[in-house]
């Protein structure tokens, strides 16, 4: 059942994200039910469900949007655009408070925020989050908004092999903070070997590799068991237990698997 739909004419919407919940609310009041769209024009539009209208327009980038995320606390909106150019912006008061331009030139592919302990890793904040690029490149960074901090953590270049010949579009680069593995992020694209990385920001280093049939096209952690959603281009959706045991396939699909995600539950 369709309940609502906002349209908004002669713009692409690429990239959309749910506000998080408050912590401890359970079910999730209405009137905190919002959700922000990036657009082809640059444009973020926050809309919020209940009253089915658009709340807030803000315009922080210059290139078309291709990811957005809240903040844990659902007070910070984080957007990449086509250019790699990372925003910050508050939907309270519509002012992008950070521009960060350390992707620039490559377009942003994922942004993920988490909760974090603070001073888990050394640096200050409750939150970690992490960028990725199409260029195979994830930074992964700790911020306190409310005191206006953001500090990088952790830069990950992953190699790869000359582009192949023919292949117009290579497999997306795709990275996940782990639910059930503690400062841990999980990797996927183009590289030297078919597989699924996994990165260990304490020791910095790749402690685990799963390998794939092929390259992935979208990435999904479970928030509640220790199992990755991985899709690929030949019409395949598969269910990898980690850190072993055998993987379960679908072949539910009639074309590339772009997007896989776990439900909350």
């Amino acid at each position: 059942e369709l309940v609502v739909q906002f349209q908004v004419l002669n713009q692409s919407c690429q990239c959309l994200a749910w506000k998080p919940r408050p912590v401890g609310l359970w079910p999730c009041p209405v009137e905190s039910q919002h959700v922000v769209a990036g657009y082809s024009d640059g444009t973020v539009r926050v809309f919020s469900v209940s009253r089915t209208e658009m709340e807030l327009k803000m315009h922080p980038h210059a290139a078309a949007l291709t990811a957005i995320t809240y903040s844990t606390d659902g007070e910070m909106i984080l957007s990449g655009g086509k250019d790699g150019i990372v925003a910050v912006s508050s939907p309270r008061t519509g002012m992008t408070i950070h521009v960060l331009a350390d992707h620039k030139g490559s377009p942003i592919t994922v942004l993920q925020c988490t909760r974090k302990q603070y001073h888990d890793f050394g640096v200050e904040g409750g939150e970690l989050w992490l960028a990725t690029s199409s260029d195979r490149r994830v930074s992964v960074w700790g911020s306190d908004w409310l005191q206006d901090k953001c500090e990088l953590l952790d830069w990950l270049s992953f190699p790869a092999p000359a582009g192949p010949e023919g292949l117009d579009s290579l497999p997306p680069s795709l990275a996940a903070f782990c639910p059930w593995e503690h400062g841990v992020l999980v990797y996927v694209g183009f590289g030297m070997q078919k597989e699924a990385l996994f990165y260990s920001l304490r020791k910095k280093q790749v402690f685990r590799k799963i390998s794939l049939p092929a390259f992935a096209t979208s990435l999904s952690l479970s928030p509640a068991a220790p199992f990755l959603a991985i899709g690929f281009g030949d019409r395949l959706l598969r269910l990898q237990p980690c850190p072993a045991g055998g993987p379960q396939d679908y072949a539910g699909h009639d074309d590339t698997v772009h997007l896989c995600r776990f439900a909350p539950s």
